[in-house]
């Protein structure tokens, strides 16, 4: 390191340090709450013995296992539904050329770009009409309006960056639509499959809006308006440390998905930006 460019180095250093910091620090305040309890939550001390009442009066509470497996079981279908639906259509969106493509693709980055606020009224109106209020299909039927859009759009990048050299090679060898698609296009895009399907589920395992709104019984309540739900034994206590340490629970399964796949997410997220 030249002395000249030192100056720079520790400016950017500090930078990025207090970067990390502010990223962090909520996440440590959450960690440090969720082991306090009662009077402990004003303490002006920073380390304390940990108090893990929180954690055991959650744990043994069976409506957050209902609401965990409401949201595994909702998202896990959400993810499941869009990539069957997505695959073909990113298939032809990817791959093939035809009038309107560009606006196709328009429309369904113009769809993930919409506020969820925006379609709840009419949605509740189409839900209601078709039977599905108050159970977990509505969440389903609600959050692909969303996640759809979005998974064909990651998609057909990942068929459009496969090279136009294996369809050729296929079609001399007699391989149909349908063969190159399963035989030859899906076993090279599983990394892309894996960050697209994650990235789903993480959406619909964190949404609170349509949750709130398309369920009312505790059967159908899912873990974010469960930890929404939360409430003290008096009107005049915030439970703090129960919220915090509920919504730490709440991160266990995206982050152990995350470091399952972690090769995986990061392969598909990178195809296609080294030629």
């Amino acid at each position: 390191m030249t002395p000249a460019r030192r100056p720079f180095r520790i400016a950017r250093g500090c930078a990025a340090t207090a970067m990390v910091a502010q990223a962090l620090f909520p996440l440590y305040w959450a960690l440090l709450t969720s082991f306090r309890h009662g009077p402990a939550l004003f303490s002006a001390v920073p380390f304390a013995l940990p108090d893990a009442s929180n954690y055991r009066a959650l744990l043994s509470e069976p409506s957050v296992w209902r609401e965990t497996a409401n949201s595994a079981l909702c998202a896990a279908m959400v993810a499941g539904i869009s990539l069957l639906l997505a695959i073909p259509a990113a298939y032809a969106l990817g791959r093939m050329e035809f009038r309107g493509r560009r606006v196709v693709m328009g429309i369904l980055l113009g769809c993930s770009m919409l506020p969820q606020i925006a379609i709840l009224s009419g949605l509740f109106e189409v839900i209601r009409a078709l039977g599905l209020y108050d159970r977990l299909g509505s969440l389903v039927f609600a959050d692909l309006f969303f996640a759809l859009p979005f998974t064909i759009w990651l998609l057909s990048g990942f068929f459009r960056d496969l090279p136009r050299d294996l369809d050729d090679a296929a079609r001399l060898d007699g391989c149909g639509l349908a063969r190159r698609l399963f035989n030859i296009h899906l076993p090279l895009l599983w990394p892309g499959l894996i960050a697209a399907g994650l990235l789903t589920f993480m959406n619909c395992w964190n949404e609170f809006l349509f949750a709130c709104t398309f369920t009312l019984s505790d059967s159908a309540r899912t873990l974010p308006v469960g930890i929404g739900l939360i409430s003290a034994p008096s009107r005049f206590e915030l439970p703090f440390g129960t919220i915090m340490a509920a919504s730490l629970l709440a991160t266990i399964p995206p982050i152990l998905l995350v470091l399952l796949f972690q090769n995986r997410i990061a392969a598909g997220l990178t195809a296609g930006a080294v030629k």
